[in-house]
């Protein structure tokens, strides 16, 4: 399989890299850090403005009806420049969410806004440590013919503080489980407006505070099913495989920019008469760190491929580009900060945006171990296929 992007995406990574670094430099990422406010606003509106926001989302619904490859590469840049931007919450989950099981209405009703960015939308789906399970889920909801009341708590919501609506993964008494046998709780989704009273939020800290966090406490809160009812988790781990390669995109150029910035140290930085670049141990550390981020830009293309075909391969190829570029961002982050040495741990240079963005990243769609071993499970099938 041969892949490269086109000349008009390159030209809008070259578009979008130009806009990020007139209006997303590090004053601006570091006001959101170091401010009250969670995340910056005019941006996000202004990537709407553009169509950055709607890029994947059909003409029809308000968007550019562009292709997935666009979002990989406006992904890619807004990892470079560290984005204090809702876009993983927002486009890469909300928004799929709706395209793949939105009926027409919920479709129009939120995607216009959504891709405009007048809307924000968030996946409301973690309620404690450990893998997510039918069992480890116990926000319920109550149907009553076509509307439902949901309560419960979700924690660790990405964006949960700004979003407008969620999408929720609740269990359904009044579904039939498929999984009678080990008695597990059958899950629906359902979509919930956020800004009505029965949802309280409670901001989180989190390491990387450019990315807001909270936890939502639903107490009969009104819920719009969202999909076949009780293909909640299935629902999940199709839309996962889409988001999986947006976000290695999103880690691959936060890993380059990591890697710039360290050979640029290395280069600029003189001990003992000489660049530290012209040392061995650092030689070596910035060759692991070139291979760890080539690897998975190499694994990330394979993923645009599949995601933007629809290949068969798509679940092992979203595994694999997921595995390997968190890999590759928490490497180059984290010797980022050694080849700067002393003053890679200090709060006046950008070594801590890199690391503290990496490891966010890196459980935003569920542990590094859990993508590892369904990379293992979707090999193994692909081979007995």
């Amino acid at each position: 399989m041969e892949f490269e992007f086109s000349a008009e995406q390159q030209q809008l990574k070259d578009q979008v890299r130009r806009f990020l670094a007139d209006r997303c430099d590090r004053n601006a990422v570091r006001a959101v850090l170091e401010g009250e406010q969670p995340f910056d606003r005019p941006l996000w509106r202004a990537m709407g403005e553009l169509g950055y926001l709607g890029a994947s989302i059909p003409e029809a619904y308000g968007g550019l009806g562009a292709g997935y490859l666009e979002v990989c590469v406006i992904a890619e840049e807004l990892g470079r420049a560290v984005a204090p931007v809702p876009f993983g919450s927002s486009i890469a989950l909300a928004a799929e969410f709706l395209l793949m099981a939105g009926t027409e209405a919920q479709k129009q009703k939120h995607l216009p806004r959504v891709a405009s960015g007048e809307s924000i939308g968030t996946l409301a789906l973690v309620e404690g440590s450990g893998r997510v399970t039918p069992a480890s889920i116990t926000a319920s909801v109550a149907r009553a013919g076509e509307s439902a009341s949901l309560s419960g708590r979700k924690t660790a919501v990405a964006d949960g503080d700004i979003a407008d609506f969620a999408v929720v993964a609740a269990r359904d008494p009044s579904v039939a489980s498929s999984g009678a046998s080990s008695g597990a709780p059958s899950i629906s989704l359902f979509l919930v407006d956020l800004q009505q009273a029965g949802v309280k939020r409670s901001p989180l800290a989190t390491i990387d505070p450019t990315r807001s966090h909270a936890q939502l406490d639903f107490e009969h809160a009104d819920a719009q099913p969202l999909g076949e009812p009780g293909a909640g988790l299935s629902i999940i781990e199709k839309v996962f495989d889409r988001a999986a390669i947006l976000t290695a995109f999103e880690q691959l150029g936060g890993a380059d920019r990591a890697l710039e910035m360290a050979r640029d140290y290395a280069l600029e930085r003189f001990a003992f008469g000489r660049p530290i670049g012209s040392l061995q141990a650092i030689k070596h550390m910035l060759a692991d760190m070139y291979v760890s981020a080539t690897l998975a830009r190499s694994n990330c293309y394979y993923g645009a491929w599949a995601l933007s075909t629809d290949a068969p391969e798509l679940p092992a190829a979203a595994a694999t580009a997921r595995v390997s570029a968190t890999q590759a961002y928490q490497h180059c982050s984290r010797n980022n900060i050694q080849v700067h040495g002393g003053m890679g741990f200090t709060w006046q240079f950008d070594c801590h945006l890199y690391y503290r963005r990496s490891n966010l990243l890196a459980v935003s769609l569920g542990p590094l171990s859990g993508w590892e071993d369904r990379l293992v499970e979707r090999l193994r099938d692909q081979r007995a296929a």
